[in-house]
């Protein structure tokens, strides 16, 4: 479980920290060819870069969690089934000794 909270954690790191670094670097003419750029091509490609780079950090995430071993076989908690069963068997029980039911079957 640690595992996929740390694979999370930094997953979500480099969410926020991949696009503040590229739009920082493109305004402050760090890549190669961004200072002959105008104003709004360097806006526009920034951005754009930036929405890219979210979108591969998410599908890397993504094929991260989908190679995580899956050899668990996952059973509900038996407490929970059991209240479960109790609560649904409770309840038809009220429903067919409540009177005011059955006087609106009888109408």
């Amino acid at each position: 479980m640690a595992g996929v909270v740390r694979k999370f954690f930094f997953a979500s790191m480099f969410m926020w920290i991949t696009p503040i670094v590229i739009l920082y670097g493109f305004n402050h003419h760090m890549f190669p060819g961004s200072s002959q750029l105008s104003s709004s091509s360097l806006t526009l490609l920034s951005g754009f870069l930036a929405v890219i780079s979210v979108n591969l950090v998410i599908a890397f995430y993504i094929i991260m969690a989908m190679k995580e071993p899956s050899d668990k076989e996952h059973r509900p908690d038996p407490t929970f089934v059991a209240d479960a069963k109790a609560s649904i068997s409770q309840s038809a029980a009220e429903k067919r000794d409540d009177p005011a039911e059955a006087h609106d079957k009888e109408e």
